[in-house]
C-alpha cells in the first residue's frame, strides 16, 4: 500500500541513527572548521550546472544557504556522509562565490561542541541559517535527546560570530520535545527562522507526525515565547521555509517521501497569508489546514534525471533575482551506498520566478539539468562589493576592518559613484552598520531618496517627479554593532525599499511608493555623517518570467469510453473483479481491500490500449467520496500507466491518514541497473483532492526512447494543475488502466464516468534552459 509519510520518515530517522552509531569514534576526522575570510576579485556573470554540490560531495541534503557579510555564499547540510565510504558528519558547511567551485569548511559539530542534551546516537538534521541581532544563528533537528526515554526529537540552536563557525550550542533545546496525545512524541523536525516587519522573530518547525507549527521567539532568536500555532495539517508537509513577498507571507513546505531512491517524489508547495501565523491558503483558496489539503506547486520533477526535489531554502542575488536551493536525486544513481541504504541527495539550485503572485521554479519548468546563469555577487559601475572604498565611489573612505566582514567603506558626507547608473530598472543593495542616518539618492527624473535612520527608528522612501510621493515605516532597533541589509528596487511599478538582517526575504521593514520610479542615467549617491557600509552593489534590476512555462494541452479527441457497454469491450483485465459493473453511463467499482504496491500484487487493473508512441493525454473522470479527517488508509481511485505489477505509475485520489491527497506514485526496480531486482515505491503530490476529480496522464516519448508521463488533476474539468513527471525505461510499452483499491472498509463505491484520449503537444525540453 501507499506508505504513510510518518512511516517513510521513520525510515529516514533510523538511517540517520545507524549512521551516527557508525560514526562514533570518527569525530576527529570531521572537526568543526573556522575559515579565514579572503577577498578575491568579485566574479562576473557565470554559469553553473546541477547538481551544484557535485564538486565536493555526492550528497548534501536539506540545504540551508546565506550570503555571509564577507561576501561568500555559505551552505549547510544534514549529517549524511558526503561520499560513499565516508563517516557521517555532524552537519556540513561549504562556501562558494560562483556555485561551481567550492571550499568545504568541515562540520558544524564534533565531539567537543556537540549539544550536551543530544544523545550520542542522535541524528543532527536539517540546518537553517540566519543572522540575528549581530550574530549567526543555526537551527537544527536533534532526533533524540537525553530529556526523555525513547525518540523525542527537538529543535536545537547554535550561535557563531562567523558563518564558518566555530559554533556554540545552547544548553537546552530552542523547541523541546512535544508529547503526542496518543503517546510518544510529535516530530519536532525541520526548523526555519523568520523575522517580521515589526522585529518579531518566529520559528517554524514540524513534520508529518504532528504537522507544521510556528512559535514566536525571543529577540536573540534562542527561546520560544508564548504558545505555538499550527500552520499546516499533519501527514502532509515538512521542511518549512517562510518568505515575505509584496506584503504576503508565503509558507513553503515539502510533501511526500524524501528518500525512496529512484521513486522519490518529494516536491515543494506553498500557501500564503497576511499574517506570519496564517491561515495559509493556496492559489485556489484552499487552506493548508484542511483534510483535503491545499498547496500551490513551487517545485516538482519534470522528467529529466532529477526526482524528489525538495527541502529547500530561498536566496536573493545582487540583481534582486531569487533562487531556490534544494536537494534532489539522480534517478539513474539514487543510492549513496547500497540499494535501500542512504539516499544520494545532492544540492541543486534554480531560478525562482514570481508569476501571478506565486513562487515557481523556473516559471514552473522545474529542476534544470543544463547550464544556467549563476546567482551573482558582483556589481556594476566599477564597484568591488567586498571593498566598496577600493573603487567605484568618489569620497568614500576606508572603513574599519573586521575579522569576519573584512574591508568596509566609510560614508562621511556624500559618496558618489564615479559613473552613472543606466536608465531603467535598478537594484541597489548594501550592508550597513551604525546609528547615524544613511541616505541613498538616485537620479533626477524622477529623484529618488531612501533614508535609513536607525537613530530615529524610521525607513523612508520618496519619489519626486514633480509630485512628491513618499512612504515611511518603523525600523526595529538592532544592537549597535549589528549589520543590516538595505535593498532598493526602482522599477516601472514603483520604489521599494526593504531592510533585512539575513537577506533571506525575512523583512524587518518595508516601504513602497507606487508609480514609475525608474531613474534616468545618473550617479548613485550615499550620504551620512558617519555610516559603515559593505557589500555594495548597483545593478540593473532582475525581471521575473511573465508567464508560466507551457504545460500539456488537450487537442482533438482520439477515443472515448463512456461506459455505456456493460461488456467493457475494448478493455482487458488484470485479475478480473466480478463486482465491477456498468450502469447509467458510469463504471461502478466497489473499492477493493487490495493493492499493487509491494509483493502482494492483488489489485485488479482494468486496462485499455493507448494511442501509440506520440504525444497524447489520457483522462478519467472519477468520483469517490472519502469523507474528511477520518482514517481510511489507503482507499483510492485512479488512473495508471501500467507495464506490469512491478512497473507502474498510478495517479489517484487517496486517503492518507486524516488527509485526502492526489498521489502520483511510482513503483519500479530499486536499482536502475537491475530491472528484475527488488522494487521501490514512492509518490509525488499533484493538486487538491475532491470527491469528484478529473485525472490526466500526458504521454511523451523522449529522444532516448523513455516513456514520460506527467500528471494533471482538476476539480471542475476545466482548470488543471499539472505536476510531477515519471519515466519508464526504453523498451517498455505501458498501457493505461483504472484502479480502485487500498482498503475495503468502510464499504464505498468508486465511479468512473469516462476514459478519454486526446491528441496533445508536449512542452519542448521542459528540463532545459
Amino acid at each position: 500500500m501507499s506508505r504513510p509519510p510518518r512511516t517513510t520518515r521513520r525510515g529516514r530517522r533510523m538511517t540517520a541513527v545507524l549512521a551516527a552509531l557508525a560514526a562514533l569514534g570518527a569525530t576527529a576526522a570531521t572537526t568543526a572548521t573556522t575559515a579565514t575570510a579572503t577577498y578575491a576579485a568579485e566574479p562576473g556573470p557565470a554559469a553553473y550546472a546541477n547538481a551544484v554540490s557535485d564538486p565536493f560531495s555526492d550528497t548534501f541534503a536539506d540545504p540551508a544557504v546565506i550570503r555571509g557579510r564577507d561576501g561568500w555564499w555559505y551552505a549547510y547540510a544534514t549529517s549524511d556522509p558526503l561520499r560513499a565510504g565516508d563517516a557521517p558528519g555532524a552537519m556540513h558547511m561549504a562556501r562558494t562565490r560562483d556555485w561551481s567551485s567550492w571550499e568545504y569548511l568541515g562540520t558544524v559539530f564534533d565531539a567537543g561542541n556537540r549539544p550536551s542534551w543530544a544523545t550520542p546516537t542522535a541524528g543532527l538534521w536539517a540546518p537553517d541559517i540566519r543572522y540575528v541581532a549581530g550574530k549567526y544563528v543555526l537551527y537544527f533537528t536533534v532526533t533524540d535527546t537525553t530529556l526523555n526515554p525513547g525518540d523525542d526529537s527537538a529543535i536545537g540552536v547554535a550561535t557563531a560570530a562567523s558563518p564558518a563557525g566555530p559554533w556554540t550550542a545552547t544548553d537546552s533545546p530552542a523547541v523541546p520535545p512535544r508529547r503526542a496525545p496518543g503517546g510518544g512524541f510529535l516530530w519536532t523536525f525541520d526548523p526555519a527562522g523568520f523575522t517580521d516587519v515589526d522585529g518579531q522573530r518566529y520559528l517554524y518547525f514540524g513534520s508529518y507526525f504532528g504537522g507544521l507549527w510556528a512559535t514566536r521567539v525571543s529577540p536573540d532568536g534562542l527561546t520560544p515565547v508564548g504558545t505555538a500555532t499550527q500552520v499546516a495539517i499533519d501527514n502532509r508537509y515538512e521542511g518549512s521555509f517562510v518568505v515575505r513577498h509584496d506584503d504576503w507571507y508565503y509558507l513553503m513546505g515539502s510533501a511526500a517521501n524524501c528518500c525512496a531512491g529512484p521513486t522519490t517524489g518529494y516536491s515543494v508547495f506553498a500557501g500564503r497569508s497576511r499574517s506570519p501565523l496564517g491561515p495559509f491558503v493556496d492559489a485556489e483558496g484552499t487552506s493548508l489546514l484542511t483534510s483535503r489539503v491545499g498547496g500551490t506547486i513551487v517545485l516538482t520533477q519534470n522528467g529529466n534525471r532529477f526526482v524528489g526535489a525538495g527541502h529547500h531554502a530561498v536566496i536573493t542575488d545582487a540583481e534582486g533575482r531569487d533562487f531556490i536551493a534544494y536537494h534532489a536525486l539522480d534517478r539513474t544513481n539514487p543510492w549513496l551506498t547500497s540499494t535501500f541504504g542512504i539516499n544520494r541527495r545532492p544540492m541543486l539550485l534554480d531560478r525562482l520566478d514570481w508569476v501571478d503572485g506565486w513562487p515557481r521554479t523556473r516559471a514552473g519548468a522545474g529542476p534544470s539539468d543544463t547550464p544556467q546563469p549563476a546567482p551573482i555577487l558582483s556589481s556594476g559601475l566599477g564597484i568591488t562589493p567586498t571593498d566598496p572604498a577600493a573603487g567605484g565611489f568618489r569620497r568614500m573612505a576606508d572603513g574599519p576592518s573586521d575579522p569576519v566582514t573584512g574591508d568596509t567603506g566609510l560614508v562621511r558626507g556624500t559618496a558618489s559613484t564615479t559613473s552613472s547608473a543606466p536608465a531603467g530598472p535598478l537594484h541597489v543593495r548594501l550592508d550597513h552598520r551604525g546609528t547615524e542616518p544613511l541616505r541613498l539618492l538616485v537620479g533626477r527624473d524622477p529623484a529618488v531618496k531612501v533614508t535609513l535612520d536607525p537613530k530615529g527608528g524610521r525607513l523612508t522612501a520618496q519619489v519626486d517627479d514633480g509630485t512628491v510621493r513618499s512612504s515611511t515605516t518603523a525600523l526595529p532597533v538592532l544592537p549597535a554593532q549589528a549589520w543590516r541589509t538595505l535593498t532598493v528596487d526602482l522599477t516601472a511599478g514603483g520604489l521599494t525599499a526593504e531592510v533585512t538582517e539575513s537577506d533571506l526575504a525575512d523583512v524587518l521593514a518595508r516601504v513602497h511608493v507606487s508609480g514609475d520610479a525608474r531613474p534616468g542615467a545618473a550617479p548613485v549617491r550615499l550620504s551620512s555623517s558617519r555610516a559603515v557600509v559593505d557589500n555594495v552593489v548597483v545593478n540593473p534590476a532582475a525581471a521575473d518570467a511573465a508567464t508560466l512555462a507551457p504545460v500539456p494541452v488537450a487537442g482533438a479527441l482520439l477515443a472515448s469510453e463512456d461506459f455505456d457497454d456493460p461488456s467493457l469491450s475494448g478493455f482487458t483485465w488484470v485479475r478480473r473483479n466480478p463486482a465491477v459493473t456498468v450502469s447509467g453511463g458510469s463504471l461502478r467499482w466497489p473499492v477493493e481491500g487490495t493493492d499493487l504496491v509491494g509483493g502482494g500484487n492483488t489489485a485488479s487493473v482494468l486496462l485499455h490500449d493507448t494511442p501509440g508512441d506520440g504525444d497524447w493525454i489520457a483522462e478519467a473522470k472519477t468520483t469517490l467520496d472519502l469523507g474528511t479527517d477520518a482514517v481510511r488508509n489507503y482507499q483510492q481511485v485512479g488512473l495508471v500507466a501500467y507495464e506490469n505489477d512491478d512497473d507502474f505509475a498510478r495517479l489517484s485520489e487517496v486517503a492518507i491518514w486524516n488527509t485526502r491527497q492526489t498521489e502520483f506514485g511510482r513503483e519500479t526496480a530499486a536499482d536502475p541497473k537491475d530491472p528484475s531486482g527488488p522494487t521501490s515505491y514512492g509518490g509525488a503530490i499533484v493538486g487538491t483532492a475532491a470527491p469528484t476529480l478529473w485525472l490526466r496522464l500526458a504521454h511523451h516519448r523522449s529522444p532516448t526512447g523513455e516513456h514520460l508521463y506527467r500528471a494533471g488533476t482538476s476539480r471542475d474539468g476545466v482548470t488543471w494543475t499539472w505536476g510531477a513527471t515519471w519515466s519508464f525505461r526504453p523498451g517498455t510499452n505501458p498501457r493505461i488502466g483504472l484502479v480502485a483499491h487500498g482498503g475495503a472498509a468502510p464499504a464505498v463505491v468508486a465511479h468512473v464516468d469516462h476514459l478519454r484520449f486526446y491528441a496533445s503537444s508536449w512542452p519542448a525540453d521542459p528540463g532545459a534552459g
